[in-house]
Protein backbone atom coordinates (compact mmCIF):
# COMPACT_ATOMS: atom_id res chain seq x y z
CA UNK A 1 0.00 0.00 0.00
CA UNK A 2 2.82 2.40 0.89
CA UNK A 3 4.58 1.52 -2.35
CA UNK A 4 1.45 2.33 -4.32
CA UNK A 5 1.09 5.64 -2.49
CA UNK A 6 4.72 6.47 -3.24
CA UNK A 7 4.22 5.74 -6.92
CA UNK A 8 1.12 7.93 -7.11
CA UNK A 9 2.88 10.67 -5.15
CA UNK A 10 5.84 10.53 -7.53
CA UNK A 11 3.46 10.85 -10.51
CA UNK A 12 1.73 13.84 -8.93
CA UNK A 13 5.01 15.55 -8.09
CA UNK A 14 6.14 15.01 -11.66
CA UNK A 15 2.90 16.44 -13.00
CA UNK A 16 3.17 19.48 -10.74
CA UNK A 17 6.81 19.97 -11.67
CA UNK A 18 5.92 19.71 -15.36
CA UNK A 19 3.06 22.16 -14.95
CA UNK A 20 5.38 24.64 -13.25
CA UNK A 21 7.96 24.17 -16.03
CA UNK A 22 11.03 23.68 -13.88
CA UNK A 23 14.15 24.01 -16.05
CA UNK A 24 15.40 20.55 -16.96
CA UNK A 25 18.92 19.32 -16.42
CA UNK A 26 20.45 17.71 -19.48
CA UNK A 27 20.19 13.94 -19.36
CA UNK A 28 23.50 12.14 -18.92
CA UNK A 29 24.86 10.51 -22.03
CA UNK A 30 23.79 6.88 -22.37
CA UNK A 31 25.87 4.23 -24.04
CA UNK A 32 24.89 3.50 -27.61
CA UNK A 33 22.56 0.54 -28.04
CA UNK A 34 22.37 -1.28 -31.33
CA UNK A 35 19.29 -0.45 -33.38
CA UNK A 36 18.19 -4.09 -33.34
CA UNK A 37 18.47 -4.41 -29.54
CA UNK A 38 16.72 -1.08 -29.04
CA UNK A 39 13.64 -2.21 -30.97
CA UNK A 40 13.22 -5.57 -29.19
CA UNK A 41 10.72 -6.67 -28.28
CA UNK A 42 8.75 -4.80 -30.89
CA UNK A 43 5.03 -4.13 -30.37
CA UNK A 44 4.22 -6.71 -33.05
CA UNK A 45 6.19 -9.35 -31.11
CA UNK A 46 3.88 -9.06 -28.09
CA UNK A 47 1.05 -11.53 -27.69
CA UNK A 48 -2.49 -10.34 -28.34
CA UNK A 49 -3.16 -10.40 -24.57
CA UNK A 50 -0.05 -8.34 -23.84
CA UNK A 51 -1.00 -5.82 -26.53
CA UNK A 52 -4.51 -5.51 -25.09
CA UNK A 53 -3.21 -4.96 -21.55
CA UNK A 54 -0.45 -2.57 -22.61
CA UNK A 55 -2.62 -0.67 -25.13
CA UNK A 56 -2.19 2.71 -23.35
CA UNK A 57 1.56 2.45 -24.07
CA UNK A 58 1.30 1.54 -27.76
CA UNK A 59 2.09 5.01 -29.10
CA UNK A 60 5.18 5.26 -26.84
CA UNK A 61 6.39 1.67 -27.23
CA UNK A 62 9.04 2.45 -29.84
CA UNK A 63 10.60 5.11 -27.62
CA UNK A 64 10.86 2.85 -24.54
CA UNK A 65 14.19 1.30 -23.66
CA UNK A 66 14.41 -2.50 -23.71
CA UNK A 67 14.60 -2.44 -19.90
CA UNK A 68 11.34 -0.47 -19.64
CA UNK A 69 9.69 -2.74 -22.21
CA UNK A 70 10.62 -5.81 -20.17
CA UNK A 71 9.22 -4.13 -17.04
CA UNK A 72 5.88 -3.48 -18.74
CA UNK A 73 5.79 -7.00 -20.22
CA UNK A 74 6.34 -8.37 -16.71
CA UNK A 75 3.35 -6.36 -15.50
CA UNK A 76 1.27 -7.62 -18.44
CA UNK A 77 2.24 -11.21 -17.62
CA UNK A 78 1.15 -10.79 -13.98
CA UNK A 79 -2.04 -8.96 -14.96
CA UNK A 80 -4.30 -12.05 -15.47
CA UNK A 81 -3.59 -13.20 -11.91
CA UNK A 82 -4.60 -9.86 -10.41
CA UNK A 83 -7.98 -9.13 -8.89
CA UNK A 84 -10.38 -6.96 -10.88
CA UNK A 85 -9.61 -4.05 -8.54
CA UNK A 86 -5.85 -4.45 -9.06
CA UNK A 87 -6.34 -4.68 -12.84
CA UNK A 88 -8.37 -1.47 -12.82
CA UNK A 89 -5.66 0.26 -10.77
CA UNK A 90 -2.94 -0.90 -13.18
CA UNK A 91 -4.92 0.38 -16.16
CA UNK A 92 -5.53 3.78 -14.51
CA UNK A 93 -1.86 4.16 -13.65
CA UNK A 94 -0.73 3.06 -17.08
CA UNK A 95 -3.03 5.60 -18.71
CA UNK A 96 -1.78 8.34 -16.37
CA UNK A 97 1.83 7.35 -17.09
CA UNK A 98 1.21 7.39 -20.85
CA UNK A 99 -0.08 10.97 -20.59
CA UNK A 100 3.10 12.23 -18.91
CA UNK A 101 5.81 13.92 -20.94
CA UNK A 102 9.25 12.30 -20.99
CA UNK A 103 10.45 15.02 -18.58
CA UNK A 104 7.58 14.36 -16.18
CA UNK A 105 8.36 10.63 -16.32
CA UNK A 106 12.01 11.30 -15.55
CA UNK A 107 11.02 13.43 -12.55
CA UNK A 108 8.58 10.75 -11.36
CA UNK A 109 11.30 8.09 -11.54
CA UNK A 110 13.74 10.30 -9.64
CA UNK A 111 11.13 11.07 -6.99
CA UNK A 112 10.29 7.38 -6.61
CA UNK A 113 13.96 6.48 -6.17
CA UNK A 114 14.47 9.30 -3.66
CA UNK A 115 11.39 8.33 -1.64
CA UNK A 116 12.28 4.63 -1.73
CA UNK A 117 15.64 5.44 -0.10
CA UNK A 118 13.98 7.11 2.89
CA UNK A 119 13.55 5.37 6.23
CA UNK A 120 10.32 3.43 6.75
CA UNK A 121 8.89 5.97 9.20
CA UNK A 122 9.56 8.83 6.77
CA UNK A 123 7.78 6.92 4.01
CA UNK A 124 4.88 6.21 6.38
CA UNK A 125 4.61 9.93 7.25
CA UNK A 126 4.64 10.77 3.55
CA UNK A 127 1.91 8.20 2.88
CA UNK A 128 -0.18 9.70 5.71
CA UNK A 129 0.29 13.22 4.34
CA UNK A 130 -0.66 11.94 0.89
CA UNK A 131 -3.84 10.40 2.30
CA UNK A 132 -4.66 13.73 3.98
CA UNK A 133 -4.10 15.55 0.69
CA UNK A 134 -6.30 13.06 -1.19
CA UNK A 135 -9.07 13.63 1.39
CA UNK A 136 -9.16 17.35 0.55
CA UNK A 137 -11.91 18.55 -1.80
CA UNK A 138 -10.49 18.93 -5.36
CA UNK A 139 -10.74 22.73 -5.29
CA UNK A 140 -8.47 22.88 -2.22
CA UNK A 141 -5.79 20.45 -3.38
CA UNK A 142 -3.68 22.71 -5.58
CA UNK A 143 -3.58 25.44 -2.95
CA UNK A 144 -1.51 23.04 -0.83
CA UNK A 145 1.18 22.42 -3.46
CA UNK A 146 4.34 24.38 -2.63
CA UNK A 147 6.26 26.26 -5.31
CA UNK A 148 9.43 24.54 -6.55
CA UNK A 149 12.31 24.69 -4.10
CA UNK A 150 10.13 25.45 -1.07
CA UNK A 151 9.42 22.89 1.63
CA UNK A 152 5.82 21.60 1.69
CA UNK A 153 3.36 23.21 4.06
CA UNK A 154 1.84 21.16 6.83
CA UNK A 155 -1.51 19.88 5.59
CA UNK A 156 -3.08 19.83 9.05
Amino acid sequence: MVRAALFVLALCVAAVAGAQQVPAKPAPAKPAVTAKAQKRPAWAELTADQQMILAPLKSDWDSLTPERRRKWIGIANRYPGMSAKEQERVQRRMQAWAKLTPEQRRIARENYKRIAKQRAEQRQQLAERWAEYQALPPHERWSHVPPPGNPPRNLK
